[in-house]
């Protein structure tokens, strides 16, 4: 019997080593990915079938009769199991349907920072069948009216340490007739009501299915905020299918009920709602959670909790990187981080700081129908192509014009492919399969993400707006962005809505926003080259007056450049390539330069002593 074994294990090998040889060194990865996608496939479509539908609420009740016990989520030294968790959301959902009357498919928006609130206040809201609308805690004014308004809630529910800025847009609120509650025991502003005393009053009795008994896998489950070319940001339609495929992620990278999930980034971030929380739903498994990300008690936090996955964008990485070194620095049970954007020197860094965490960069977008995930370790690639991927999600990268900014069509009209090792737009086609929902209350902009006659006329694809690369093994590489949007500080910024708030400044007449690298950091930063009104000089406290009080920190311009006239193409669209291209050194540029110093609450000139400090990071941008 051994020696038989002992041929079978030889021969099983052998044979490994001849699939390896012949069809590459990620072989292995290769099928335990497609596996583990089949797999999960199947269970989709048995959701479907399910009679009533099977949601990843229903998930989360099966978790709470499982393991009642279990800690659902660590915060801030308290911790609360999946039975507690349960009971809170029950007395959530009878709060809010006594108090705001809700009824199944009314939409609530939800305007809170991250803690546990934010996890029984969805949960609660599911089990009336209402979809949540995630505001962003950093909008203010406009960008807020408007959040809440196209997604077409009827409420608003926030927290105390927000007030302020609801209280900037309630006569608005107060006059659509809309119901703002805050989670308090009381409040003094008219038209905000207190909450918390009610959900402490209310049951925390199971609810009756019949109150979600409409609910399908295509009903909407959220409303997530991307930003957009309109200068606001646009509410992405999640639906229940769109929740389980991004919950599975942590499922497709190997993550298991028994790993401890660490969700430091934003609640309202599709990354940390959909990939963080509701994958650690599916799971089944104890996240810990963080007001906010800190890089100076990151590893403390992972050594308290005994944490195995992490979550990251690029910048949380460095950052971490960049905190003194220690003794211990690998001394922490962390195995696996999932997350995009960081840079190839960073991951390097990272990796040879911290140990051997096996890193799961990922590319995708809230409301996009193709996405990759870096299931082999590959540095510096966002995802690898295999037949199993393209069949489902059926995707090209096509040639464009970055002049343009159009793709380059043939003389039939067609686009054209670009070649292996060449970047070029990825499309993502829509079908049945891999649909693109598109934005709430907002056609035209979901018309606008729609690029029609790619391969073949009639044919219909998802546009990203994102430049790509795949190399000769597969591999998928990020390049850069295009359009009107760039992405600073993990959020993605808006040009014309910047340009929207720097044009009510006294002195400037038109505003050209973008976005440049800046050597040591991830993303590119704010930059805006502007025309003044005549006889006007440059109102250095009023723009940024203007800046501070409308945007939030991560889009404000941290450079300003003064020209005579902006350039702008046949079709009267401003010209950004050369401007991107030309940076902020003063060294380069004739024209006059200014830098927003946070400190001294103006903008200043920007000098060569400046521009070196910011490159030596003497100062923190």
């Amino acid at each position: 019997m051994y020696m038989w074994l002992t041929a079978l294990a030889g021969l099983a090998i052998l044979s490994l080593s001849f699939l390896k040889s012949h069809f590459g060194p990620y072989f292995r990865a290769d099928c335990a990915y497609m596996w583990r996608s089949v797999r999960l496939g199947v269970r989709i479509a048995k959701y479907k079938k399910c009679k009533p539908f099977y949601s990843l609420l229903d998930r989360f009740l099966d978790g709470a009769k499982v393991h009642p016990d279990k800690v659902f989520v660590h915060f801030e030294g308290r911790q609360h199991t999946y039975e507690e968790v349960d009971k809170q959301s029950n007395k959530v959902a009878r709060a809010l349907r006594a108090e705001a009357g809700l009824r199944e498919g009314e939409t609530v928006a939800m305007f809170l920072p991250n803690e546990p609130a934010f996890m029984w206040m969805f949960l609660g809201l599911a089990k009336l069948g209402c979809p949540a609308a995630l505001l962003n805690f950093n909008i203010r004014s406009k960008s807020l009216l408007h959040c809440f308004s196209c997604c077409g809630a009827k409420v608003l529910v926030t927290a105390p340490e927000l007030q302020s800025a609801v209280e900037e847009v309630l006569p608005t609120l107060t006059e659509q007739g809309i119901s703002v509650f805050i989670l308090a025991d009381s409040c003094s502003v008219p038209g905000i009501s207190a909450l918390s005393h009610k959900i402490k009053k209310a049951s925390d009795e199971p609810l009756s299915t019949e109150l979600r008994a409409n609910v399908t896998i295509r009903s909407t489950a959220l409303y997530i905020y991307t930003s957009g070319t309109t200068g606001l940001p646009k509410a992405a339609v999640v639906t229940h299918e769109r929740v389980w495929a991004a919950c599975f992620i942590q499922a497709v990278v190997g993550v298991t009920t028994d790993d401890i999930f660490y969700i430091n980034l934003p609640l309202y971030h599709s990354a940390g709602f959909l990939i963080g929380m509701a994958g650690g739903i599916e799971r089944g498994l104890t996240m810990v959670l963080r007001r906010k990300f800190s890089a100076s008690q990151f590893w403390d936090d992972c050594r308290k909790y005994n944490v195995t996955v992490m979550q990251y964008i690029g910048e949380t990485l460095r950052y971490l990187c960049n905190t003194p070194q220690k003794d211990g620095d690998k001394q922490h049970r962390v195995k696996l981080a999932i997350g995009n954007g960081v840079r190839t020197d960073i991951w390097n860094e990272f990796l040879n700081r911290f140990g051997d965490i096996q890193i799961r960069e990922l590319y995708g977008a809230t409301e996009g129908n193709i996405g990759f995930i870096n299931y082999t370790n590959k540095i510096g690639a966002v995802g690898r192509i295999n037949f199993l991927h393209k069949f489902f999600f059926p995707h090209t990268l096509i040639k464009f014009d970055v002049e343009k900014e159009e793709p380059v069509r043939n003389s039939e009209g067609l686009c054209i492919e670009a070649s292996r090792g060449e970047t070029g737009l990825l499309v993502g086609k829509v079908t049945q399969r891999s649909p693109f929902v598109g934005y709430a209350a907002n056609k035209t902009q979901t018309e606008k993400k729609r690029l029609r006659d790619v391969m073949k006329k009639g044919d219909l694809y998802f546009n990203t707006g994102d430049l790509l690369l795949i190399d000769s093994e597969k591999f998928v590489y990020f390049m850069d962005r295009v359009g009107d949007i760039f992405r600073w500080k993990g959020e993605n910024v808006a040009t014309s809505e910047v340009g929207d708030i720097l044009t009510t400044a006294n002195s400037i007449l038109e505003a050209n926003v973008y976005g440049v690298k800046v050597e040591g950091h991830e993303g590119r930063i704010g930059m805006a080259a502007l025309t003044l009104k005549e006889d006007e000089d440059f109102d250095c406290s009023d723009a940024y007056k203007q800046v501070v009080t409308f945007l939030p920190a991560y889009a404000r311009p941290r450079f300003i450049r003064i020209q005579p006239s902006l350039e702008v193409t046949g079709t009267f669209k401003m010209k950004k390539v050369k401007l991107v291209e030309e940076g902020f050194n003063p060294a380069n540029i004739s024209d006059p330069l200014y830098f927003l110093d946070m400190d001294k609450k103006t903008y200043i000139p920007l000098t060569e002593e400046i521009y070196n400090a910011i490159l030596t990071r003497q100062i923190k941008l």
